[in-house]
């Protein structure tokens, strides 16, 4: 073989070689977890916030600002990326993919092994403020509803909503926090994203080695029944109050207590898969109600 056919048959090896490696890698690609899949595309979630309270209830998303209501809470105009935990701890508890490695028997050909925290603009948060003049009342989710831009694949099959309640007054600590899943929507999956392969899992929040815990959000059937029409409200079996407000004692205002609020895309939930990397949740709308304590 001559200079020239010797150098013409190194270039179709190299040539060859880099296409089978190019499709190596995207046969890899196509196999990670879905919620990585998710995270690289490029879409805008604008999600209008409004958030209402039952008569007795004052709701503001100011401290020392204008109550009412009802109160309109700042967009987002982003991406939800996938993240996963299970607590809030103000946004430290999530996490979300920061590595792969190649998988093992019975794992997709990528694997996720190196976990981190996530930023800010992964997720979407806010705060508002609770207030009452009856003497004590226990505060309730009574509804949250939400429009997704895509029926079919449906984002909020996947979508949770975090509240951190904060002890009464102004810049006080977080006291308690819920989960809540929104939705029981369901997105065609295209397998389980977890390492066990189980729904029900999330990443554990003090762990970064891709651990996961079985975790249950709230839904449903932990709001409270409000008749908006009559002003009543009615408890179910398992209504859970989200914290307690008080009046100051002569039928004034007491002190506000901070609720802040978080929306994320549950990267661990089944049905947070590749059909939703284009898609975006259009409007959320959380509703209050306060019960009398007597």
């Amino acid at each position: 073989m001559n200079g020239i056919d010797a150098s013409k048959h190194l270039k179709r090896r190299f040539v060859l070689a880099l296409v089978t490696t190019l499709i190596a890698l995207l046969t890899i690609v196509s196999a990670t977890f879905a919620w990585y899949i998710y995270n690289t595309g490029a879409h805008t979630t604008k999600v209008h916030m409004a958030a209402g309270a039952s008569v007795s209830l004052q709701i503001s998303n100011e401290y020392n600002g204008q109550y009412n209501s009802s109160s309109l809470l700042e967009s987002f105009k982003g991406r939800l990326n996938p993240v996963s935990g299970n607590q809030i701890n103000e946004g430290n508890g999530f996490q979300k993919v920061l590595g792969f490695t190649d998988g093992s028997e019975n794992q997709p050909k990528l694997v996720a092994n190196l976990f981190g925290p996530s930023e800010s603009s992964d997720y979407y948060s806010s705060q508002l403020y609770l207030r009452t003049n009856y003497d004590k009342m226990d505060v309730y989710i009574s509804d949250i509803r939400f429009e997704d831009d895509d029926e079919e694949n449906p984002i909020s099959s996947a979508i949770r909503v975090g509240f951190e309640v904060h002890e009464p007054g102004l810049d006080q600590p977080v006291s308690k926090e819920f989960i809540f899943a929104i939705s029981d929507k369901v997105n065609d999956p295209n397998g389980y994203n977890t390492i066990t392969g189980e729904e029900g899992y999330v990443l554990d929040s003090v762990k970064k080695d891709g651990s996961t815990v079985p975790f249950k959000p709230y839904d449903r059937s932990n709001y409270c029944d409000y008749d908006t029409e009559w002003g009543e409200i009615s408890l179910k079996p398992d209504s859970v109050p989200l914290c307690t407000v008080n009046g100051d004692g002569n039928g004034d205002y007491g002190e506000s207590v901070e609720v802040k609020i978080y929306i994320w895309l549950e990267g661990c939930d089944r049905d947070c898969t590749r059909s939703l990397c284009d898609k975006t949740l259009k409007n959320l709308v959380i509703m209050f109600a306060g019960d009398e304590v007597e």
